[in-house]
């Protein structure tokens, strides 16, 4: 296998710098810390650059904060500088390992993402009469920093990107224990191997599709499974053969432990597609798509928020707009995409009224 080197140059170019730098300000340009950042931006990148070209770049703390959504997440938010500078590695050594990801990997990818993830399992769908649909159990928390440094390894020479890389994965604060023991753990492997990177960074969302990439070559190398998409921790094999779904499903449970990863124990069922199936957010048939009530839930929250934020001034006229407008955009490939512009209606009618 091809590993490269010679990128530590490229990375801490100016140019790369202020590259990341327009990334990790894109949608956030009224908070404060991006504001602050931006007011000497110059100064700001060219003392990042030195810190990094002189070995004293060090990750500032994290803010955390629980996400109740579906379920409760801990999302961890880096200082801006730091997004600067994870969007400045992803920049360099993200083209190299996107040769080898397989086309019906969708997270975090250009050209890829939610909907064309959905499309492609209609597609899959409309084919096949039964589909196994699997969760990885707390994946952020789950991800072995050691495993994740030998599978960049496998494609990186440069000591210098690596060691940055190590440095970001290392500085992860402490997320959710994720109890259980593998073959060959004693008692002292949890405080011998740590683990569990947060979710939020741009860094983790490459990883992510770095750690599970063995997974999908797995499932169509080695299973030589046809249909096969996944989207982070989420992934769907179909077949018209259901005992050949349950053997993969023992194959990929087996695989995973040499990952130290195990399947959600309820979430890794088999079912015929033309049931429909709960994906990535909505109800997803062969030939339509229907939100689910805890997304529609999710949205009520989030736009009642952006209206809150809208009314006390710290959202302008245009963002509001935007976020609306990308929403109505998510939810325009359902069947229901009407109930989404009425559900709209609804929740801003009280603003219109008083106005």
């Amino acid at each position: 296998m091809k590993r490269f080197g010679h990128l530590w140059e490229n990375l801490v170019d100016i140019g790369n710098l202020y590259s990341a730098y327009r990334k990790a300000r894109r949608g956030k340009r009224g908070q404060r810390a991006v504001e602050r950042f931006e007011y000497c931006r110059e100064f700001e990148l060219v003392k990042l650059q030195q810190q990094l070209i002189e070995g004293t770049y060090r990750p500032g703390a994290y803010r955390t904060f629980m996400l109740y959504d579906t379920k409760v997440r801990m999302i961890s938010a880096a200082p801006f500088r730091d997004r600067v500078m994870h969007h400045a590695l992803c920049n360099v050594i993200e083209p190299i390992f996107e040769r080898t990801f397989i086309h019906d990997s969708y997270a975090s990818r250009k050209g890829k993402g939610t909907h064309a993830a959905i499309r492609r399992y209609q597609q899959f769908a409309s084919q096949n009469a039964y589909v196994l649909k699997c969760d990885v159990r707390r994946f952020f928390p789950s991800v072995d920093h050691q495993i994740l440094r030998q599978r960049l390894a496998r494609k990186i020479k440069d000591p210098q990107v690596l060691n940055l890389a190590g440095l970001i994965i290392d500085h992860s604060n402490r997320q959710a224990d994720v109890p259980g023991m593998f073959p060959g753990d004693d008692l002292l492997t949890s405080l011998e191997r740590r683990r569990g990177i947060p979710i939020g960074n741009q860094t983790s969302q490459f990883f992510g599709n770095v750690y599970l990439d063995a997974l999908d070559h797995f499932v169509k190398e080695e299973l030589r499974c046809k249909a096969y998409l996944r989207y982070v921790d989420d992934f769907v094999l179909l077949s018209n053969d259901k005992p050949r779904l349950a053997h993969w499903r023992m194959a990929i449970e087996q695989f995973l432990i040499t990952l130290r990863l195990w399947l959600h124990p309820t979430k890794r069922v088999i079912i015929r597609t033309c049931d429909g199936i709960r994906f990535l957010g909505f109800r997803v048939w062969p030939n339509r798509i229907q939100l689910t009530q805890d997304h529609v839930r999710k949205v009520r929250r989030r736009l009642r928020r952006y209206q809150h934020a809208f009314e006390q001034g710290d959202l302008s006229c245009q963002e509001f707009r935007q976020r609306i407008q990308a929403w109505l955009g998510h939810s325009s490939m359902t069947t229901g995409s009407r109930y989404a512009e009425n559900l709209l209606s609804d929740i801003l009618a009280p603003r219109t009224a008083a106005e």
